[in-house]
């Protein structure tokens, strides 16, 4: 195992958050079924790292009771997001993972780091060793950098960064957290660092020795 994966999965623990490893994208589907049994009720927030390891498959395959919002809208979509709330286990992935142990979360309609934070039983992220940073200041620089620009093309919004390529807060000497763009489509509104948790092995991380999604 990589030093810096071990070393990142021993601090998660450190924090309460259990830690998991996958050598490969094709292990991470046994790794789930081992933690969420089926007939489980389960629901996501979007994730290209998701469909990338066969997650978003596993979870429509029918073992699960899946609250799926493609394709909804309206109060429809947001019927399904407060399910989201009461289900077994919420799967997604974290924009940056510090080797501290911490979990760095950045979003724009803010369905997931709401579940990150509170609500469903469980919350299972898949990541790839290409989130993993030294600390805070580099998860920030991350999210500015390669997170926020890649989502808003893949998401099609019409921001500053989806052109250029990182945030515009970078242009100055000294960026703030916040600092960004002021418009409709932006999709870094709310911030959300998970570090020490009280309620042990509610967030569980598999760490896919691959490079994966954002």
């Amino acid at each position: 195992m990589d030093r810096i994966i071990e070393k990142t999965m021993k601090n998660l623990e450190k924090n309460n958050i259990s830690a998991f490893y996958a050598e490969s994208r094709e292990e991470v589907a046994g790794i789930i079924k081992s933690l969420v049994p089926a007939g489980s009720t389960v629901s996501n927030g979007g994730s290209e790292t998701l469909a990338q390891t066969g997650v978003m498959d596993l979870l429509s395959g029918g073992d699960y009771v899946f609250y799926d919002r493609r394709g909804l809208e309206g109060e429809e979509l947001r019927a399904c997001y407060v399910r989201a709330f009461g289900c077994d286990a919420y799967f997604c992935s974290s924009n940056a993972i510090t080797e501290n142990g911490e979990l760095y979360n950045v979003d724009g309609n803010s369905n997931r780091v709401a579940c990150i934070v509170y609500g469903p039983k469980q919350v299972i992220m898949v990541a790839g060793k290409n989130k993993i940073v030294p600390d805070l200041a580099s998860a920030v620089n991350r999210v500015k950098q390669q997170a926020a620009p890649s989502n808003t093309v893949r998401l099609h919004k019409n921001t500053p960064c989806a052109a250029t390529g990182q945030c515009i807060s970078l242009g100055g000497s000294s960026p703030e957290l916040c600092a960004g763009c002021r418009t409709p489509e932006r999709i870094c509104c709310n911030f959300v660092v998970s570090a020490y948790q009280r309620h042990k092995g509610r967030i569980k991380v598999i760490l896919v020795n691959e490079d994966l999604g954002y």
